[in-house]
C-alpha cells in the first residue's frame, strides 16, 4: 500500500525513494510484524484464553512432560497470520501476482488449520477435521494458486524444475509440473504441522527458512545477480522477499510467547500456513529442492512417521519409541529444550547447506 502511495513522490522527495527499494520494504515489513506482536500478543492470548477454558487437548499417551502444558490456549497462529498480513499489504507492492499467490495459499491453508483447532476444542480430543476432508482442500488451495502461478510464468519456465547444484537448468515436467507443485506445497504445510509438537520447535526452523527465501527471492528477482549466479530468472519474484520478511517478523514475535514455558501454541492455524507459505515460495522461484534442503528438519520429522506407520502396518513393530521423531528423543530421556535447541541447530546447519546451492554450481 505505502509503495503505491508514496514511491511516485520520490521525484519531489527524495526519502520516498527509498519505498522504491525491496530491502527497505523486506526491513519495515518486518520490524511491523514484529510489532504488532509485540503489540497486540497478550491481548490476543487473554481472548484465546476466555474462549478455550482447558485449552489444547494433550494426548494421553505422549510424553508424561506434556500433562503439565494443560490449560495452554492454542490458535496462537492467529497472531501470526495477522501480523504477516498487515505488514504484507502495508508494504509490498500489491500489483505483484506473486504476493498475491502467497497471501491466498496462507489465508486458505490458515483456514484450514483454524477449522481443524476448533473441531478439537469443541470436541476436546485430538481430532480435528477428518484427514481426507482436510488434504482434499488443500489440494484445491494448492491447485488453484499453482494454475495462477504458471500462468504468468514464461512458457520455458513455467513447467521446469530447477536442479540444485546444476547451473541454469530446468527439468520440463509438463503436464505433470502442477501435480508436483502441489505436492510441495501441502507436503511443506503438513511437514511443518508435524514438526510443531515441541514450545518452539517449529518456530526458529520456519525463521530460518524465511531468512534463507529473503536471499534466495531477492537474487532469483534480480535479473543481475541470478545471470551471474547462473540461477533461473523469474521475473517480480524479488517482491516476495518483503511477504519472507513479514513472515520473519511474526515469528519472532510469535517466539517471544511461544519460548518455554510457552504461553501459547500456534496449532494448526500457524502451522499449516506457515508451511503452506514456505512451499509456494519455492514453487515460484524455482527452488523446490533446495527447499528440501534448507528444510530438512521438516521433512526428518515427516519420514519419521511415514516410516514409523508403514513398519507398524507391515510388521507390527515400531521404529521409533513415538513419531515424530522429536517425541522419541523426549521418550529417550532427552528434556524438551535440549530436543528443541538440537534441532534448531540441525536447521540452521540445513539453512547454510541450502544456500550454498546458489554457489556450488
Amino acid at each position: 500500500m505505502l509503495f503505491h502511495l508514496l514511491s511516485p513522490f520520490a521525484h519531489n522527495f527524495i526519502l520516498f525513494n527509498l519505498f522504491r527499494y525491496i530491502t527497505f520494504r523486506t526491513g519495515c515489513a518486518m520490524a511491523t510484524s514484529l510489532l504488532i506482536c509485540f503489540i497486540f500478543g497478550s491481548a490476543i492470548i487473554r481472548w484465546l484464553k476466555e474462549r478455550q477454558g482447558d485449552g489444547q487437548p494433550i494426548r494421553d499417551d505422549g510424553p508424561e512432560s506434556h500433562l503439565k502444558k494443560k490449560g495452554t490456549p492454542t490458535m496462537g497462529g492467529l497472531m501470526i497470520l495477522i501480523s504477516v498480513i498487515a505488514s504484507t499489504l502495508l508494504w509490498a507492492d500489491l500489483s505483484n501476482l506473486y504476493t498475491w499467490a502467497v497471501l491466498f495459499v496462507t489465508v486458505g491453508f490458515g483456514l484450514v488449520g483454524f477449522v481443524d483447532d476448533y473441531r478439537k476444542l469443541t470436541r476436546r480430543s485430538s481430532d480435528g477435521v477428518p484427514g481426507r476432508v482436510r488434504l482434499a482442500i488443500q489440494v484445491i488451495i494448492a491447485a488453484l494458486a499453482v494454475f495462477a502461478i504458471t500462468s504468468v510464468a514464461p512458457p520455458l519456465t513455467a513447467n521446469g524444475l530447477a536442479i540444485p547444484f546444476v547451473k541454469d537448468y530446468l527439468l520440463q515436467l509438463g503436464v505433470f509440473f502442477v501435480p508436483f507443485a502441489v505436492f510441495v506445497i501441502v507436503g511443506a504445510s503438513n511437514a511443518v504441522n508435524l514438526t510443531d509438537g515441541l514450545d518452539g520447535l517449529a518456530t526458529v526452523p520456519v525463521i530460518i527458512a524465511a531468512l534463507c527465501f529473503i536471499i534466495i527471492t531477492y537474487l532469483v528477482g534480480n535479473l543481475v545477480f541470478a545471470n551471474y549466479l547462473q540461477i533461473q530468472h523469474v521475473q517480480g519474484a524479488g517482491e516476495l522477499s518483503v511477504f519472507c520478511g513479514a513472515l520473519v517478523g511474526a515469528c519472532l514475535g510469535f517466539l517471544w510467547f511461544n519460548a518455554p514455558p510457552a504461553q501459547v501454541f500456534m496449532g494448526d492455524t500457524g502451522s499449516l500456513a506457515l508451511g503452506s507459505a514456505l512451499g509456494t515460495i519455492s514453487v515460484i522461484v524455482k527452488h523446490e529442492l533446495v527447499l528440501a534442503i534448507i528444510g530438512g528438519l521438516f521433512v526428518m520429522e515427516t519420514l519419521s512417521v511415514v516410516i514409523q506407520v508403514a513398519s507398524f502396518k507391515l510388521t507390527g513393530k515400531r521404529v521409533f519409541r513415538m513419531a515424530p521423531i522429536h517425541h522419541h528423543f523426549e521418550k529417550l530421556g532427552w528434556s524438551e529444550p535440549t530436543v528443541v535447541i538440537r534441532f534448531w541447530i540441525i536447521a540452521c546447519i540445513l539453512g547454510l547447506v541450502g544456500l550454498s546451492t546458489l554457489k556450488l554450481r
